[in-house]
């Protein structure tokens, strides 16, 4: 039995629920684009897929509506892959263990993918439903959204013929967002070398940090893993001469890493277990809100040479160095970031020939950095690179997607905050956000586009606490379908 089967909207969650059994996690998204392909082909349906997994489904218009002005909906299919220390499922290959516990719906030990999934789930419950009264629809399925928006960066939206866009990947009912951020993936790289060291081998993990998503949760002040761990190996180091063999954290640039992980070798371990005691302490006094934070220190077997002296201080000076967290606030518009940097992978590449031929292998650092100023984007990325050049390192971007501007005038805004105040007896918040949206690329590409994201509450995304609310979401699947009748 289905663990949704009987929850209503029932195609929506029926859909929902078919895509959490479909590994899609970003760069894994073929599996269920092509699924969606052959969803369209059994209702010959007119669709497009390209190279990059993209998918546009398009459904003529209802009876009645064949000269209403054709709707764009769109979201995306990729989700972030992130699980708990504990859990051993591989989101590359199995689908999601489904957990529903009142009005919350989340899965066991891993992100749920509400961040997207849902907004596909919606798409595919309106194509599939003859009922629903509703103009030509243009379903649009983007991939690789959480590792940079490339899939709307690459997308032909030449089918296309709506000027009127619904974009359902904001997590907040009730808020209507109107402009967002842009931003670029910054990665710096230090090279190193190794050499013999005499000492014990210890590995270090630290844990239970809050996390989040790096737009809309970097202003909570939530503590970022890597830059935790590069504290306490900058004390393990100048207190009990510590060396690195490999540092680790993080996910995905744009996720608040919840989690980091060390080897060191030192030839003062009563010292070293001192300065990770005295630390941990310190940390549980700071971080007071992360009640599940934790951090441990083994003896472990290790074959490995660790980073020379040289390394390790050029590698530890750029981890703590590094800005991370808010840099500005939006003036006029209150708790609103303006720009802003997070930490969001670090790891150890060996026998890297991309940018350390030369070298044992790479620390590598990749950040998201976000502005709704294009100037402070680039003078935060500028910042990176100039802090990383004197220590023998480099730096690049990636990915460098536009933000998406305010537009004073929209009637599908109007249309869509007239109907939810009629469904919910108050008004709808209108805002701008920091975090990238879709929308930037969709509106630089169509001219004259109306935009507005929407979507149901989902709370904590990009975390294993991720959930969605049954019951917001179903709200929401009655203001879009209500704006769908309304536009006639």
């Amino acid at each position: 039995m289905a663990v949704l089967e009987g929850l209503k909207p029932e195609k929506v969650f029926q859909y929902f629920e078919a895509i959490c059994q479909i590994p899609h996690g970003s760069g894994n998204t073929k599996q269920l684009s092509d699924w969606l392909v052959d969803f369209a082909k059994a209702r010959d349906l007119e669709f497009y897929q390209d190279e990059l997994n993209n998918v546009i489904i398009i459904k003529e218009a209802s009876a009645g509506y064949e000269d209403s002005e054709p709707v764009i909906l769109q979201g995306h299919i990729d989700m972030v892959c992130n699980q708990e220390d504990s859990c051993t499922k591989d989101m590359a290959k199995e689908g999601l263990d489904l957990v529903l516990d009142g009005d919350t719906l989340y899965a066991e030990g891993t992100t749920l993918g509400g961040d997207d999934g849902i907004a596909a789930a919606f798409m595919l419950a309106i194509l599939d439903d003859e009922n629903l009264p509703h103009p030509r629809v243009e379903m649009v399925f983007t991939t690789e959204e959480e590792t940079g928006l490339y899939g709307a960066e690459a997308i032909d939206v030449s089918p296309l013929k709506g000027r009127r866009f619904i974009n359902i990947d904001s997590e907040d009912e009730g808020i209507l967002t109107v402009g967002c951020a842009g931003g670029v993936t910054g990665i710096g790289c230090i090279p190193f070398a190794r050499e013999s060291y005499e000492g014990k081998a210890f590995e270090i993990k630290i844990f239970g940090l809050r996390g989040g998503h790096s737009g809309t949760e970097i202003s909570l002040g939530q503590e970022n893993g890597a830059k935790v761990l590069g504290r306490l190996l900058y004390e393990l180091q100048d207190v009990a001469d510590a060396r690195i063999v490999t540092l680790e954290s993080g996910v995905a640039d744009n996720v608040i890493p919840t989690s980091a992980s060390a080897v060191i070798v030192t030839p003062s371990a009563e010292k070293a277990h001192e300065v990770f005691e005295s630390c941990k302490a310190i940390f549980a006094h700071e971080f007071k809100v992360d009640t599940d934070f934790d951090m441990t220190f083994a003896e472990t077997d290790c074959s490995i040479d660790p980073m020379d002296a040289s390394s390790c201080e050029r590698v530890q000076a750029y981890l703590i160095g590094s800005p991370n967290g808010i840099e500005k606030m939006t003036i006029g518009i209150e708790g609103l970031p303006q720009t802003s940097l997070n930490l969001g992978v670090l790891k150890t590449i060996d026998a890297c020939d991309d940018c350390c031929a030369d070298a044992a292998g790479c620390v590598e650092y990749t950040f998201c950095i976000r502005s709704s100023v294009d100037s402070e984007c680039e003078m935060l990325a500028r910042r990176l690179e100039c802090q990383i050049k004197p220590l023998g390192g480099s730096f690049r971007r990636e990915g460098p997607y536009p933000g998406w501007e305010y537009s004073p005038v929209s009637p599908l805004r109007d249309l869509i905050c007239e109907v939810y105040k009629e469904q919910c007896g108050k008004d709808m918040v209108i805002e701008a956000i920091h975090a990238g949206l879709e929308c930037g690329y969709f509106s630089g590409k169509i001219p004259g586009l109306d935009c507005v994201s929407i979507g149901p509450d989902v709370r904590d995304v990009h975390t294993p606490n991720e959930t969605l609310s049954i019951s917001s979401t179903q709200r929401t699947w009655a203001l879009v379908t209500e704006v769908l009748a309304r536009m006639k």
